[in-house]
């Protein structure tokens, strides 16, 4: 019997991640994760913590799959990719801030991973100094895609259970081209980063979310005084640019892309003057 197919090792590409080590790096005294799991298949990390969140479980939890069969994109879009080909991860998180404020939540977590995306990619290269070239340029689409130029190569999902929020990363890491599940989309691979273990990358995640969110929690949310409106409007792809946004309910308004405001909703110039927008899907306008 050929037993290679059935082991985590049989695409040396793509080795698997280890829970143990992973929590010896993570889960430390006074740190933010207090625990860290690895599942090797599941339908969906963020519908695994909505039990423990609703039950009141403290937050710091992290549930990272290697295979995830029923993901959740923004707007329910469904997110699949082949085992091992990506992170996919939840966090379960209880933050001590106003509610109006809790929209930067997903802003947040778009910040933690691109920074971490570019500087590992830029260490990949051997680039580990600041202001040293990134290997890839990603940026964030409003409010929280993950783009390279016009490719998606991640996304965010954050889900609001009782007073807990659950946080979902989905990022393609060595998704080939053949297995993209639409050509918009693109992954870390593709995009020339020789990152086939994805546990530094995982790593690094988790820590700049966890230096962020500490920060942020620790000023009562307010985007200004944490720095976390001008890094995120530094990051952003979408201002400046003429967009397209889908609302909720079938309008349509087009406009300019003007600034991101302090609660974090995309302020749109359009015929009609400034639009502050707190939901809706995107489109970049060539």
């Amino acid at each position: 019997m050929d037993t290679v197919s059935f082991s985590p090792y049989g695409d040396l590409d793509r080795p698997p991640l280890h829970e143990g080590a992973l929590r010896r790096a993570l889960v430390r005294p006074g740190g933010l994760w207090r625990e860290v799991r690895v599942v090797a298949e599941t339908g969906s990390t963020n519908a695994d913590l909505a039990g423990p969140a609703a039950e009141g479980a403290p937050e710091g939890t992290v549930l990272v799959t290697e295979s995830q069969t029923a993901g959740r994109g923004r707007l329910g879009r469904p997110w699949a990719a082949p085992p091992r080909s990506g992170l996919m991860f939840s966090m379960l998180l209880r933050p001590a801030v106003p509610v109006p404020l809790l929209g930067w939540m997903p802003l947040l977590a778009g910040v933690a991973v691109v920074t971490a995306v570019r500087r590992m990619t830029a260490w990949s290269q051997g680039e580990d100094v600041p202001g040293g070239d990134v290997a890839v340029d990603a940026r964030l689409k409003w409010p929280n895609d993950l783009l390279v130029g016009d490719r998606k190569l991640a996304g965010i999902l954050v889900e609001k259970i009782d007073d807990a929020l659950v946080v979902g990363v989905g990022l393609n890491v060595g998704l080939r081209e053949a297995e993209l599940p639409v050509p918009t989309a693109t992954s870390l691979a593709i995009e020339g980063a020789p990152l086939s273990d994805r546990a530094p990358l995982l790593r690094a995640i988790l820590r700049e979310f966890e230096t962020w969110y500490r920060e942020w929690t620790a000023l009562g949310g307010d985007p200004e005084s944490s720095g976390l409106r001008t890094a995120y409007k530094d990051l952003c792809a979408t201002l400046g640019r003429p967009v397209r946004v889908e609302l909720p309910g079938g309008e349509v308004m087009t406009g300019t892309a003007r600034d991101v405001d302090g609660a974090g909703r995309l302020v749109v110039a359009g015929a009609r003057g400034d639009s502050a927008i707190s939901a809706g899907d995107v489109v970049h306008v060539r």
